[in-house]
């Protein structure tokens, strides 16, 4: 796991981002367990507080479990509850930037989708 390279974001969100990309690409499964905070905090150069409160947004989110002196541990169903949020993000919040841009630069999407699979 990297940080991502956009700093306009604060640390601990940028962290969230780390770990939702590592729950939705499958590195991390329902039941798995998470890097400790120590940990992380060490691996992505971060203070263990920053970590801490990324982690326990996912806590109050429901998609991580926390099992008192084990860990933290990836709630069942959190990829799918991820992968919704960010469907849902990207079609309220990106996607008409992107169709607007299309647009201006005469792009049609099934043409796009037939030169990337070429």
């Amino acid at each position: 796991m990297t940080l991502r390279t956009t700093h306009e974001k604060p640390v601990y969100v940028r962290i969230r981002e780390v770990i939702a990309d590592a729950i939705l690409s499958g590195r991390f499964g329902d039941g798995d367990p998470l890097p400790s905070v120590r940990a992380l905090a060490v691996e992505e150069g971060a203070n263990p507080l920053t970590v801490a409160k990324a982690y326990q947004g996912f806590q109050d989110e429901g998609l991580v479990l926390v099992r008192r002196g084990v860990g933290m541990f990836v709630a069942p169903g959190a990829r799918a509850k991820l992968r919704d949020a960010e469907r849902s993000r990207f079609v309220k919040q990106e996607w008409p930037a992107i169709r607007e841009r299309m647009q201006r630069l005469g792009l049609d999407p099934a043409e796009l989708m037939r030169t990337e699979r070429a």
